[in-house]
């Protein structure tokens, strides 16, 4: 994938040596959301437990809102070289890795107790030592962002009633073949442009945890809420692997306890937040949809995992097994 000039321009800006010892190391930690989510309130967490560990040597400075371009861009920053952390997910992160991308399938994952028996499988430790190859070193990898629900103008209770429904969704391969078994019409839309695509229909639909639908402010488009959950959704903060392995063994002992400490705190953030938001939601004049025939899309959405050549043939199955275990 070719960068735009101006991105190239920007993640050569971005690259730069680990500071001497005493000069500050500066790192950007970029995402696509808004400030009032969980996943934003870690980041800053994050940054404010790395300055005080490091007496204020190692200085993350966290940049909100698509600031420092796309999730996918700055992946692609990240891999260049560029001294920037993303707050991404296995989904983006299987452009480089493609059996990563398991990780975001559809009814796989139940709860983070699921999700945690991943990460310390042998088979989780191989994929990541793929992603280190890949240019890639995971800061953090265990932050839960919530189940995925859809909002749309009508409730869904079934595939049947997406049927032709044009839904935004990343530009990812995941959810453009899981919302295509699903029925609907899966559409493209950066996330920052996603209200302007349902103020204008553009989409009639969008599917996020609901922290992200509130941030977002999609309800002042859409009134009805279907908790579908299709995926238990993950993120993860890749650094560029080089960049990392060149910092002082001290400073990456921190990043990576304080990015695990990070992960548990957006867990439990957003664990916590559950009910508010859907509190917030009902008097902002939000219906929600519980009586979702969830066994309908999961037998709609099982040929999803058959539909990814590039992965390890039995790669659902193996992490089935380690779920199971």
């Amino acid at each position: 994938m070719r960068l735009p000039l101006l991105l190239l321009a920007i993640a050569a800006a971005l690259q730069a040596e680990p500071a001497t010892a005493q000069d500050p190391i500066r790192i950007r930690l970029a995402h696509s959301l808004s400030t009032s989510e969980p996943a934003h309130v870690a980041a800053e967490y994050f940054a404010k437990n790395v300055a005080q560990r490091t007496n204020n040597k190692v200085q993350i400075q966290v940049f909100p809102s698509e600031q420092l371009g796309s999730g996918k861009e700055v992946n692609e920053m990240i891999r260049q070289g560029a001294n920037v952390m993303n707050i991404t997910d296995p989904g983006y992160l299987s452009d480089f890795v493609p059996d990563i991308g398991v990780l975001n399938g559809p009814y796989l994952i139940k709860e983070p107790k699921d999700y945690t028996k991943l990460l310390a499988s042998d088979w989780y430790k191989g994929v990541e030592k793929k992603l280190e190859a890949a240019g890639f070193k995971l800061v953090m990898a265990n932050g839960y962002f919530g189940q995925r629900h859809l909002i749309a103008d009508k409730p869904v209770r079934k595939p049947a009633d997406m049927a032709g429904m044009t839904v935004r969704v990343p530009p990812n391969s995941m959810w453009i073949e899981t919302f295509k078994a699903m029925g609907a019409r899966p559409t493209t839309v950066q996330w920052s442009e996603v209200y302007n695509a349902l103020q204008q229909n553009v989409v009639a639909a969008a599917e996020a945890p609901l922290g992200s639908l509130w941030g977002s402010k999609l309800h002042e488009t859409r009134k009805v809420i279907s908790m579908t959950g299709h995926f238990t959704a993950f993120v993860m903060w890749p650094i560029n692997a080089n960049y990392f392995n060149k910092l002082p063994a001290d400073v990456q002992k921190v990043l990576l306890e304080e990015g695990k400490k990070a992960g548990d705190e957006m867990t439990r953030l957003t664990l916590e937040l559950q009910n508010d938001y859907v509190n917030k939601f009902k008097a902002a004049g939000v219906t929600f949809v519980a009586d979702v025939d969830i066994g309908a899309f999961q037998k709609s959405t099982a040929s999803v995992y058959k539909t990814f050549p590039k992965w390890t043939p039995g790669l659902h199955d193996t992490v089935i097994a380690v779920l199971n275990k």
